[in-house]
């Protein structure tokens, strides 16, 4: 639950068309609100598929693609910030179950969807936080990294472990964390499939910042959502995100406006 704030805007469903939902009651599992008063300019995606562990099926993946083309165009986000609804788990990482019942053909599809999904995430023009209140393994770590900044509770567990599984990170893995811990580092934690605590992340640099639990199990979201009332009053222009973001790919100085 979202404690002490101004809400007017309800949670706002987008469903995939076409798409049995795997949601909470048959629900949507991708939600959207933006909030108001003080942190009007924050807006939030609720990830909500307790049954797969907010795992990455088709439903889930449409939903969060047709979110993020939607918010892209709206200028009133200035920060967006992903949480899940499923208290202990951020995101499970790719639906396997689904996976199973895919031919050789559409498994190569969805991979190229999921990686469209991790670049969307990453070209947002927006700054964007991932609040991991718990599991963040395989595709969900995946998401976690294309956004710019994360905060992890102390007790959450992140990892990419497709090697385990006689997988390799098929959604970007392979290249975001390199560059966020170092080639050397990060060829060991995907060799090994190696699992880490949040307080384990943050000592590596791989959480921006790392919180104790609460009972509720929400404290890397409250935790986020304060970094996120930090950014606010800074209005970074649009225009300058994505240069520095498209610089940052390419390797290259930024030529930001003005200069």
């Amino acid at each position: 639950m979202l404690r002490g704030l101004c809400l007017p805007r309800p949670w706002r469903p987008l469903w995939a068309r076409g798409c049995a939902s795997d949601g909470a009651a048959g629900g949507p599992e991708i939600q959207v609100r933006a909030l108001a008063g003080p942190d009007r300019g924050i807006t939030e995606i609720l990830m909500n598929r307790p049954r797969a562990r907010n795992a990455l099926g088709n439903v889930f993946v449409s939903e969060l693609l047709e979110a993020l083309a939607q918010l892209r165009e709206d200028r009133q986000v200035r920060v967006l910030l992903f949480r899940s609804g499923v208290k202990g788990v951020f995101c499970a990482g790719a639906d396997l179950k689904e996976r199973e019942q895919m031919s050789e053909a559409e498994v190569g599809v969805f991979v190229q969807r999921l990686r469209g999904l991790m670049n969307d995430i990453a070209a947002f023009p927006a700054p964007t936080i991932a609040a991991m209140d718990g599991f963040a393994l395989g595709g969900g770590l995946e998401l976690a990294l294309a956004c710019d900044l994360r905060v992890a509770a102390s007790s959450a567990v992140l990892g990419l472990i497709e090697t385990t599984r006689g997988l390799l990170p098929g959604a970007g893995g392979t290249q975001r964390l390199p560059r966020c811990l170092g080639v050397a580092l990060a060829k060991e934690l995907i060799f090994t499939g190696r699992r880490l605590s949040g307080t384990q992340a943050h000592g590596l640099g791989l959480v921006n910042h790392t919180v104790a639990q609460n009972e509720e199990g929400d404290a890397a979201y409250h935790r986020a959502r304060a970094l996120a009332q930090e950014i606010l009053p800074q209005n970074i222009p649009t225009r300058d995100r994505l240069e520095g973001m498209a610089a940052f790919r390419e390797k290259r100085p930024p030529k930001f406006v003005g200069e």
